[in-house]
């Protein structure tokens, strides 16, 4: 019976070896789910700027005369250019994709992409709660093309479980969001 000693304590070092295991397991479903739900904050974030982007009114097509499209110079021929060609905009709004005068022309009433983007950082700046989350919190990009904006955020999502794990290997996790917004 004195030979059976060598044996002692063999589960109890199995037993540590899959409690740490476990922990690590944990460690790493907790820091996905810490990232994914960055991520959705960071989508909420973009949907908001991109909405406040699309409620802008363009100043250009706002004071514009109701006889002149944005962009167009007094006493030209709407949707004539100098060659006779149709270019958007015209008195018969089939032929001429729906804008010009006696057509609707509410999606030149829509920010342009300097406006938007403008209107994207000014909503940034004036909610910093929100964008206080993530240390390198980056607009990648705003589109507009005067009804709908697109807004694509990026943050770096540092996971608190994992961070001592990713510090020799990376500066964290880069997640981005994009989101579209019409006001009308």
């Amino acid at each position: 019976m004195t030979g059976r000693r060598g044996d002692d304590g063999q589960v109890t070092i199995l037993v540590i070896g899959f409690v740490v295991v476990a922990l690590a397991l944990v460690a790493v479903v907790a820091s996905a789910a810490q990232v994914h739900l960055e991520r959705a904050r960071l989508a909420a974030l973009a949907d908001f700027a991109a909405l406040a982007a699309a409620e802008q009114v363009s100043d250009e097509a706002y004071y514009a005369p109701s006889d002149q499209t944005p962009g167009e110079t007094p006493g030209e021929t709407p949707g004539v250019s100098s060659g006779g060609a149709c270019e958007g905009t015209g008195p018969d709004c089939s032929s001429c994709e729906g804008t010009g005068p006696g057509c609707s022309s509410d999606a030149a009433l829509g920010p342009t992409g300097e406006e938007a983007m403008a209107t994207v950082r000014a909503y940034l700046a004036d909610h910093p709660d929100p964008a206080a989350r993530w240390t390198d919190l980056r607009v990648l990009a705003v589109d507009s093309d005067g009804r709908t904006v697109r807004v694509t955020l990026g943050a770096v999502v540092r996971p608190a479980w994992t961070a001592w794990v990713l510090a020799p290997f990376t500066d964290g996790i880069a997640v981005t969001a994009s989101s579209d917004a019409s006001a009308w």
